[in-house]
């Protein structure tokens, strides 16, 4: 199938995985590495409490807190880079 064709059926929202060769797929900027933080009693009970009201781990909103701060930061520098 010719790339032309590929974006054609993806644009018109057809199914092109049968297209796709999946079997090396790497999600890029996705290595795992394992580190070790310690957190005042204090911080782990809220998070483990909004945790559970959100129905994730612990693990879940921590990263998904970080990644959201990270993203801001990259947003805000970008922000000035653009308005010098």
């Amino acid at each position: 199938m010719k790339a032309k064709e590929l974006d054609q059926k993806f644009d018109n929202g057809e199914d092109i995985l049968e297209a796709l060769d999946l079997s090396k797929a790497k999600r890029v900027m996705q290595d795992q590495k394992r580190v070790n933080v310690d957190f005042p009693a204090w911080m782990l009970e809220s998070l483990d409490k909004e945790a559970s009201r959100v129905g994730v781990t612990r693990q879940s909103i921590i990263k998904v807190w970080l990644a959201e701060r990270l993203e801001q930061l990259a947003a805000n520098k970008a922000l000035q880079r653009t308005s010098r």
